[in-house]
């Protein structure tokens, strides 16, 4: 039995050997784990060009019936480029990295002696220390080539059609109207042009083929001086200098077509500021409400019958190139497709503009070349800014509702619609249909491109300042609002702190005691978190449509025990809003229930703050409910953000009184607040991101 073990053992031991023995040689390396300098392999016309003595990498490997359990399969790297000289005699350089493990990637840098503008060849092995791999090229493989460039681009030219050098025309058209670019090199190396207009945008453009020059699209979105920078970029990734191109732009131009609406009741026909009269059938009431806030002082109402309409007789503008149709509806039943402006193709609209009826619920709709864009929630007796966009150059349809893009942009293929400019109703196969009810006022029509901006303006509805107190002083219990509005009349627990006209300096002085001053201005109101608070008579805000709400408040404590509401107005049940410091989630909070009904599902948004303690100068808290966007959002020290914004799609209107310092809670009152109020103002409608960051100083924004 012994004799057999060991007569076993020598068996075991001979195969072990046979094993370690029986070397398999590396794989041969695979052209697509080649690289010269990050590109990949390529020869011929795909030959890599480089601006620099390049890293030649390749990923190397040893048959995995090499790796033994206490092997790591080792191999080493040998590379070999070779060129011919300017002599006519073939030049060859060689490499072995390191040894490393197998799958790794092994790398040469060049030595700096590679001559430039020449094809240099390369291919490698893998070594194990037994066996070598077959060459990269042999069998399947390929050479790699690569050409060092040692020589920058020649910068480009730049010249444009539409927007010539100020030394040839100074002012040029304008806003919302496309220019065209051309960058041209002299080299004939160069693939591709890294520009950028001031401001924006910036990019890379491709030539077609190397030496080719390029041409970029750029849409004006403001009026002024403007520069373009461009470099040109080689096929070894080498850049030319800057060249730059001043061009001025001139504001975006004037309507082609406009039809204010604003004429005399029992007009007949639509005076034109630019464009075409248009004549009105019997169904059309001129006189009509305006929507507050707008330059539009009067429109007219559609009674949505077969006379309901206004017409050019005649095109406004040719629908193929890029242009903007824009108007103020007010639709007075929402259950049925409608159209506010058209105009006529064969037997069909060419474009239609207005709402279209569809499950779940009505949309505002512009439809144009077989694209359609829906987006926005039409409301009964409530104004809207519609504006319909093709842009020619991006083949695309858009729309704008108050303002706001809304829906996703369509790709669309306009057809010749060279007849009739319609208002009210739209051209069908057997004759007119979509016959607009309601009102209709400032009709426009662009043959350009009419820019974000411009949009937002044309939508604008000016706030109104409804009221603004200072809390300066007060008498007799109450305090004044600055125009003589109502006042705010202070209960039990509320008073007016003035400071101190002491002008000593604590830090000189020793006998004089420190007097903070008001929050903003010469005084500001104090609440005592028990009885104290101010209140407005009557419903300052119409909670109903949009407005805008600002104050400033200084908590007292630095870790209140209980929510603390600074601004609220109660309907008959609930508020109808109320923004509050929460005390467990370090935030402040803009509530607003989505009915007037107890229970109801609230809107809740905010944004993190500490509580004062009685120091520094509070916070600038500003709240908006935007009806044109169906909106509400909360304003930090002049500033907002996602998490402080969400949908509300119909506000209701409330009736109680504004109160600053608590909030209706049941039958009674509740969440009194302790600190210090300042600087209340409210408007109807919705105050723009750049105007409420002015609330809180003491002052009125502009509105301009």
């Amino acid at each position: 039995m012994v004799v057999g073990s060991c007569a076993a053992a020598l068996l075991a031991t001979s195969a072990g050997t046979a094993n370690a023995v029986d070397n398999l040689p590396p794989k041969q390396p695979l052209i697509q784990d080649l690289q010269t300098e990050g590109k990949a392999c390529g020869t011929g016309d795909d030959t890599p060009y480089v601006p620099e003595s390049p890293r030649l990498s390749a990923l190397l490997y040893d048959p995995e019936e090499d790796n033994q359990p206490s092997e790591s399969s080792p191999v080493k790297g040998e590379f070999e480029t070779w060129w011919t000289d300017a002599a006519g005699v073939e030049q060859r350089r060689t490499y072995t990295t390191i040894t490393l493990s197998s799958g790794v990637r092994f790398n040469w840098t060049m030595p700096d002696d590679i001559p430039a503008n020449t094809v240099v060849s390369w291919h490698v092995r893998a070594n194990d220390g037994e066996a070598t791999s077959a060459w990269s090229d042999e069998g399947d493989g390929s050479v790699c080539s690569f050409v060092y460039d040692d020589v920058n681009p020649e910068k480009a030219t730049i010249s444009s059609p539409e927007y010539p050098n100020p030394e040839d025309v100074f002012w040029v058209d304008g806003v919302g109207v496309y220019g065209h670019f051309t960058m041209d090199s002299p080299s004939d190396d160069v693939v591709a042009y890294a520009y950028g207009f001031l401001g924006g945008p910036y990019g890379t453009v491709s030539a077609e083929r190397p030496g080719a020059a390029v041409t970029v699209p750029y849409l004006p979105l403001t009026a002024g001086p403007q520069r373009l920078t461009v470099r040109a970029l080689d096929r070894a990734g080498r850049s030319s200098g800057s060249s730059s191109y001043d061009f001025n732009v001139q504001n975006g131009r004037a309507p082609v077509a406009r039809w204010k609406l604003d004429d005399p009741a029992g007009s007949r026909t639509a005076h034109a500021e630019t464009g075409s009269v248009a004549r009105a059938g019997t169904g059309v009431t001129f006189g009509g409400p305006a929507p507050a806030g707008t330059g539009t002082t009067a429109t007219v109402g559609l009674d949505g019958s077969g006379h309901g309409f206004l017409t050019t007789d005649a095109p406004a503008t040719d629908i193929r190139t890029s242009f903007a149709i824009s108007a103020w509806a007010r639709p007075a039943e929402t259950g049925r497709t409608m159209t506010v402006a058209s105009q006529d193709a064969d037997g069909k609209p060419g474009f239609g503009l207005g709402m279209r009826s569809q499950d779940p619920g009505p949309v505002w709709s512009f439809a144009i070349g077989g694209a359609r864009v829906s987006g926005g929630t039409p409301e009964t007796g409530e104004w809207a800014h519609l504006l319909g966009l093709y842009d020619a150059e991006t083949g695309r349809a858009q729309l704008y509702v108050n303002g706001q893009e809304v829906g996703t942009a369509a790709e669309a293929t306009p057809a010749e619609a060279a007849g009739a400019f319609q208002i009210g109703r739209a051209r069908g196969t057997t004759g007119y249909r979509d016959r607009w009810h309601g009102d209709i006022g400032d009709v426009r029509v662009h043959d350009r491109v009419v820019v974000p901006g411009e949009v937002s303006e044309l939508a604008l509805r000016k706030p109104k300042l409804l009221g603004h107190w200072s809390m300066d002083d007060a008498t007799d219990g109450a305090s004044p609002e600055q125009s003589d509005g109502v006042p705010l009349r202070l209960g039990t627990g509320a008073s007016i702190y003035r400071g101190s006209d002491n002008s000593c300096i604590p830090e000189i002085d020793p006998d004089c005691t420190y007097v903070p001053p008001p929050l903003v201005g010469d005084g500001h109101m104090r609440l005592d978190g028990e009885t104290g608070y101010a209140a407005a008579d009557g419903p300052v805000v119409d909670t109903g449509d949009s407005f805008t709400l600002g104050v400033v408040v200084r908590l007292a404590d630095s870790a209140p025990a209980h929510p603390m509401t600074v601004l609220s107005q109660a309907g008959e049940h609930t508020n109808a809003f109320k923004v509050r410091y929460e005390p467990s989630t370090h935030t402040w909070q803009l509530v607003m229930p989505e009915k007037d009904e107890a229970g109801s599902p609230e809107k809740v948004v905010s944004r993190i703050a500490g509580a004062d303690g009685g120091e520094g100068q509070g916070h600038r808290l500003a709240v908006i409910y935007d009806d044109g966007t169906d909106t509400i959002k909360l304003y930090l020290d002049g500033y907002t953000n996602a998490e402080a914004t969400a949908p509300l799609p119909n506000g209701w209107h409330s009736t109680g009184d504004l109160q600053i310092g608590r909030t209706k809670a049941g039958d009674g009152w509740g969440e009194y607040l302790h600190g210090d109020v300042d600087e209340v103002q409210a408007y109807s409608g919705a105050l723009r991101d750049r105007d409420v960051s002015s609330l809180g100083w003491g002052t009125n924004p502009c509105l301009c």
